[in-house]
């Protein structure tokens, strides 16, 4: 067997394991009929989703006489006489009907003339009676009109209603207590009416389905459709409803006696006497009258209407009935769907290269989801009830088993290794179990090193909550650039952050995702200052600085606590490359822009050679203002500073710091120009040891500064330039950290003189 495929199966033993597991537990419960309830939920909610079909070709065959409340008040009698019934059905058979169904019971006579209302029911051929043959719980059975009996002409008006109260289910016929076969109400309505039409109906044995015409009914068994076990005594079928209540044209008994129908109101149709007041208490629910539309039930009459259409339809245009699937192809449908979601919780696991598996998990999920409720609505379209809500048990449960034996997984390696920054160290610990062990190798990567400027300072003037509150905001925003670019984020050192980039995964475009990662960290600090500032604190600047060149990396520590990190002197030297930078400033090594430039143009503002601690050579670095290609982006252009020179120079005391210490010796000096965010200071010693090298770091205190409050409020800067100008030394300096007090006052005094 190919090695490939080996690991294959090995890797996702766990997904068809978990599919043959859920899947037989689903069915389970399915056939303990835990989800019955909710299936006929989803049947209803697609139901009332399904467009309407109200005129289609044979929807107007049957008529509705319905008895109301009006009517009773003009009878001035609870209870419809003998004789007021018998007038009714007169009336309707001058209108030469096909047929007519009388859904009233009549077993016992409601004098005045009962023998009226006899002679009719003799006289009428085309009269249907009706009886209940199986009472519901806590009635009983109801005696057919003598008459009616002895001309065969009654049928059963029984309705199925499931146990949440709907009714769903029709009969075509059932069998009295001496075991004869009894039509329903509604199928002896559809065959007098059919008769005309020439159309046959026959069983078909042995599998007792039963042919009308152009359609073949099977009847419904106890497990079928979203069914477990329910009573299927007679010959049952689904009803396809069309709607809620008003399907059919119906007029008032007040109507027909007062001659407000036409003549040829019901000539050839099916007419149909019945209660509609809901006094009469002889209304029930439907799958209309649940999640959406209608919250009233739908008088019998129209139920029993619903179904008679549904079989002339079926008939006449051989439309099949709603169908179901046998009990194998629904454990099939759960054992796919188990699967499926199965493999959707697999894609959460970590996988090199991959990015966003929470994403692609959750939209894979939701897209499986979607699929598997159009399916279930769409089948239903198409004549189909199939199940929905054990598949979906059965997607959701595997997917959330999988995903959590995943999570279980990655949560032992970071219990062995601690807390790595980046899912991509994980993901290459667990698809190579040889990363578990000690020790590292040399690889070439891209290191980027960021540092705040004007942290200190804001860290110094509020509460330490405050302070940690501001760095956490910003290395969130900073953390979601770097794994936008794919970066491992080896180490925070205070406010400052090492990536990798080729470390744990090695890639061509490594340098380039360095540099276009550095420059969005650069752009989002924007948003970092904007929240700073509504908390009413200065803004934050940031330098960066990025080298490329071979370093040791792995897993480094003790059996007891390991950390996956870099050494070697190319670390080192990026932090050197770094120090050199101002707030706002992308700064590269040589060797990463030889790196970049062979796949992607790069936009350079400014390069020099500096002399670096630890380096014997000067070392070239740039000043890098963009990158072009599919990356296009750019550092927005910093203007040009204008110098104002004051009027009476400030009085200052500063220090060099070297390496982030700051020295013992102490310079005074005047700060006798100044710009935005840079000054140039006067040493008051001119002795060569009082002058600070370019790129050095100083701390600054104000004296003697009159009317600005700057006194004791200490301020840090990079020294940009130092040159002799008329015979004088003087270095210019850039403001990195400064509180809020001393930006604010040195830019009033700014633009106090450069308005001068």
């Amino acid at each position: 067997m190919n090695l490939k495929f080996k690991d294959f199966l090995s890797q996702t033993s766990s997904v068809w394991i978990t599919t043959l597991g859920v899947s037989v537990f689903v069915t389970a419960l399915r056939y303990a009929g835990v989800f019955q309830g909710l299936e006929w939920k989803s049947h209803d909610f697609y139901l009332q989703l399904v467009p309407s079909q109200k005129k289609e070709q044979y929807g107007d065959i049957i008529r509705v006489v319905g008895i109301n409340e009006d009517d009773v008040k003009k009878l001035k009698e609870s209870i419809l006489p003998d004789k007021t019934l018998a007038q009714l059905l007169e009336k309707i058979k001058s209108m030469n009907p096909r047929a007519i169904g009388l859904d009233i019971y009549r077993n016992i006579p409601e004098p005045p003339g009962t023998e009226t209302l006899e002679q009719v029911f003799k006289n009428t051929p085309n009269l249907i009676g009706i009886q209940k043959i199986v009472g519901k719980k806590g009635e009983q059975a109801v005696d057919p009109p003598p008459v009616l009996k002895s001309k065969d002409q009654v049928c059963s008006n029984d309705l199925i209603i499931d146990s949440d109260n709907i009714i769903r289910r029709a009969l075509l016929n059932l069998s009295d207590d001496k075991k004869q076969t009894i039509y329903s109400f509604a199928a002896c309505l559809a065959f007098l009416y059919l008769e005309k039409e020439k159309v046959p109906f026959q069983f078909l044995p042995p599998n007792g389905n039963f042919q009308i015409g152009k359609s073949i009914f099977t009847p419904l068994g106890s497990n079928d459709a979203g069914y477990i076990r329910a009573d299927s005594g007679g010959f049952q079928f689904l009803i396809d409803y069309r709607g809620g209540r008003k399907n059919f044209k119906t007029v008032s008994m007040s109507d027909i006696f007062e001659g407000k129908v036409p003549s040829n109101w019901g000539k050839d149709r099916i007419i149909l006497i019945g209660k509609t007041g809901e006094s009469f208490k002889d209304s029930y629910f439907t799958p209309y009258s649940g999640l959406i539309g209608l919250s009233e039930g739908i008088p019998g009459i129209e139920i029993h209407a619903t179904i008679t259409n549904q079989i002339i339809n079926a008939a006449l245009s051989g439309k099949a009935q709603i169908g179901t699937w046998s009990e194998w192809v629904k454990e099939l449908w759960i054992f796919i769907w188990s699967a499926i979601g199965a493999t959707i919780g697999w894609q959460s696991r970590y996988k090199e290269g991959q990015k966003n598996s929470a994403w692609l998990t959750g939209s894979s999920f939701i897209l499986a989801i979607s699929f598997l409720l159009s399916t279930g609505y769409l089948a239903l379209t198409l004549g189909w009830w199939i199940p929905v809500v054990p598949p979906f048990a059965g997607l959701s449960l595997s997917a959330v088993l999988i995903t959590w034996q995943i999570a279980r997984s990655a949560g032992k390696i970071r219990q062995i290794f601690g807390r790595y920054i980046t899912d991509q160290v994980v993901a290459k610990i667990l698809e190579n179990p040889a990363g578990l062990n000690m020790g590292g190798e040399k690889k070439e990567l891209t290191l980027l090193v960021s540092d705040l400027r004007g942290f200190t300072t804001i860290a110094e003037s509020i509460s330490p909550e405050e302070a940690i509150k501001v760095l956490n905001f910003y290395f969130e925003s900073m953390v979601d650039v770097i794994t936008k670019y794919q970066g491992t984020i080896d180490e925070f050192m205070g406010d400052g952050i090492l990536v990798l980039f080729g470390a744990p995964i090695t890639k061509e475009n490594d340098p380039e995702r360095a540099l276009a990662c550095a420059i969005e960290m650069q752009l989002a600090i924007t948003q970092v200052n904007e929240q700073i500032k509504q908390w009413g604190h200065s803004s934050l600047a940031m330098g960066i600085g990025i080298n490329t060149g071979e370093a040791i990396v792995g897993n480094i520590g003790s059996e007891k606590r390991t950390k996956y990190g870099v050494v070697g002197s190319q670390v080192n030297l990026t932090y050197r490359i770094e120090s050199q930078t101002l707030g706002g400033q992308v700064v590269i090594a040589q060797t990463t822009l030889d790196k970049i430039q062979k796949n992607t143009p790069v936009v350079i503002k400014e390069v020099k050679q500096v002399n670096l601690k630890g380096i014997k050579e000067p070392v070239s670095i740039y000043n890098i203002a963009g990158i072009e290609g599919k990356y296009n982006l750019y550092l927005p252009e910093q203007k040009k500073e204008n110098f104002v020179q004051l009027p009476k120079p400030i009085s200052v005391q500063y220090r060099i710091l070297v390496e982030k210490k700051i020295e013992d010796i102490a310079f005074t000096g005047y700060l006798v120009s100044l710009s935005i965010s840079e000054a140039k200071i006067i040493p008051s010693d001119q002795q060569e040891i009082a002058i600070p090298t370019k790129s050095a770091n100083i701390k600054l205190t104000f004296y003697e500064t009159g009317n600005i409050i700057l006194d004791n409020q200490d301020t840090y800067a990079k020294v940009v330039d130092a040159k002799v100008e008329d015979n004088v030394n003087s270095f210019y300096i850039y403001f990195t950290s400064r509180s809020s007090e001393v930006e604010s006052e040195l830019n009033a005094l700014y633009q106090k003189y450069y308005e001068i």
